[in-house]
């Protein structure tokens, strides 16, 4: 088992990315802290996985409040004694709204869960790690949005910032052991588009013309729980500071 004695902590794992990743974890060996808002949707993972080689903790929380998030990893430690791995995989999209349309409203919302959800939950992480002095393992779960026109102007700074969170850390922590990467996602068959509601279409018919927007096809949430499994691994103990690509090509158009 490849995650065997290690503990995570994975954020929005009530489904897509975030169930894969905690199931697939699970399944590894990993002791998982599994943090949603759906409390009812994380209940029932932890029972689907009972039987697994490691474990799932259910947390309810929103990842936006800083105090839920720091409350989850403090749980982790409490429970299981440390904290080896933290995956930041909560995310919300904005409407599509370019720039003279977009919103106060939906920038907060956006940031909120995007940027400042992972920063907070960065920050407790890395005071964890070098609390117990033998290094950690963060995983952001970025997107092709960060690097290319593939939403609206919000969405794509948000992950943009996150790439940014992921590289520094990984700079200024490499004496202490801590690595730090992102996969840079792109189209998935998740929940993610819900979070949406109605696209703006000035924005929606130009990001359409772009290749890939409709016509690349979608992938499935597994491909991304094996590339957060392989970073999490020693497998992948020289890589940090990496924008990893998971996209089936679309950075490629």
């Amino acid at each position: 088992m490849r995650l065997e004695g290690k503990v995570a902590v994975v954020t929005g794992a009530s489904s897509g990315m975030g169930k894969e990743i905690v199931t697939l974890y699970a399944k590894e060996g990993a002791k998982v802290v599994a943090f949603a808002r759906r409390k009812e949707r994380l209940e029932a993972l932890a029972e689907e996985l009972k039987e697994e080689a490691g474990s799932v903790l259910p947390y309810a929380g929103d990842v936006s409040k800083k105090e839920d998030i720091e409350r989850a990893i403090e749980a982790a430690v409490a429970q299981f004694g440390k904290l080896d791995i933290l995956v930041n995989n909560a995310g919300v999209m904005d409407d599509m709204a370019p720039m003279a349309e977009a919103s106060d409203e939906k920038y907060e919302k956006v940031f909120a869960v995007n940027v400042y959800g992972p920063m907070a939950a960065m920050r407790k992480a890395c005071q964890v790690f070098l609390e117990q002095g033998n290094g950690g393992c963060i995983i952001n779960i970025s997107s092709v949005g960060s690097m290319h026109q593939a939403a609206g102007p919000v969405y794509c700074a948000s992950k943009a910032a996150l790439n940014a969170f992921t590289t520094n850390t990984a700079f200024v922590y490499e004496p202490e052991n801590i690595r730090c990467n992102a996969i840079a996602a792109g189209g998935f068959q998740t929940e993610i588009a819900n979070s949406m509601g109605m696209p703006n279409m000035t924005g929606y018919k130009r990001y359409s013309q772009v290749v890939g927007l409709a016509a690349h096809p979608t992938g499935d949430p597994i491909e991304i729980a094996r590339a957060a499994l392989f970073l999490a691994t020693d497998e992948a103990s020289f890589i940090s500071g990496a924008i990893l690509p998971v996209d089936g090509g679309w950075m490629s158009f």
